[in-house]
């Protein structure tokens, strides 16, 4: 078996989330390597592109957190074999990285600046987001995004709705998704709610 070491900053969440899910779900031995936000301009020093995530495959390291949650949802067997599924699975996710991508955009502005961009994804970009991802959620069976199970579409639409639910984010409001997507919404609780996940927060102390 491979030797995997994923590397990212040391808090729940972000883009190297869905991976730690996805292995940790489907028992795939990893060295979860997690650095203080205070070190990252000497680890972004040591990667491809000066950006986290990355994941070693024995001493080859990769970057690309899509192509890293893809490559390990198969390992735990969290992403389809089903051609046509692998699409819906991975429309979310790309769609699912416009949303990191767009809040991205805000980060480092200040002040009015930061209010005046947040604000207009709240009123455009993220409710336009959240009724299609809802609207896929519906088309899909009401449980699961693609395949009719758990896959890593699911990790990540879980991990960035918890996000923007989390009241941390500066002018976007926490219920936002539970007002412009209420079904989005509960789906995001009951994907916390499943055994593994729900483990794998309370081995970490949050929720």
């Amino acid at each position: 078996m491979n030797k995997l070491k994923l590397t990212y900053f040391d808090f729940p969440g972000g883009r190297a989330e869905p991976a730690r899910l996805a292995m940790h779900i489907g028992g795939v031995p990893f060295e979860d390597y997690r650095f203080a936000p205070s070190d990252f301009a000497e680890v972004r020093k040591t990667t491809p592109l000066n950006q986290v995530p990355t994941l070693h495959v024995n001493d080859l390291q990769i970057t690309q957190s899509d192509a890293i949650t893809r490559y390990v949802g198969k390992l735990s067997g969290l992403y389809p074999e089903d051609d046509f599924q692998a699409l819906l699975c991975d429309e979310v996710m790309g769609a699912l990285e416009d949303i990191n991508a767009k809040l991205g955009a805000t980060f480092g502005k200040t002040g009015d600046d930061l209010k005046s961009a947040r604000d207009a994804l709240v009123a455009d970009a993220l409710p336009t987001y959240l009724r299609w991802l809802q609207q896929q959620l519906e088309s899909h069976g009401g449980e699961f995004l693609a395949d009719n199970r758990l896959t890593i579409a699911d990790l990540k639409a879980f991990v960035i709705l918890r996000w923007l639910s989390s009241g941390k984010l500066d002018h976007i409001p926490s219920d936002l998704v539970e007002t412009v997507a209420p079904k989005l919404n509960n789906y995001m609780n009951s994907v916390a709610k499943l055994p593994a996940i729900a483990q794998y927060y309370a081995s970490f102390g949050s929720s």
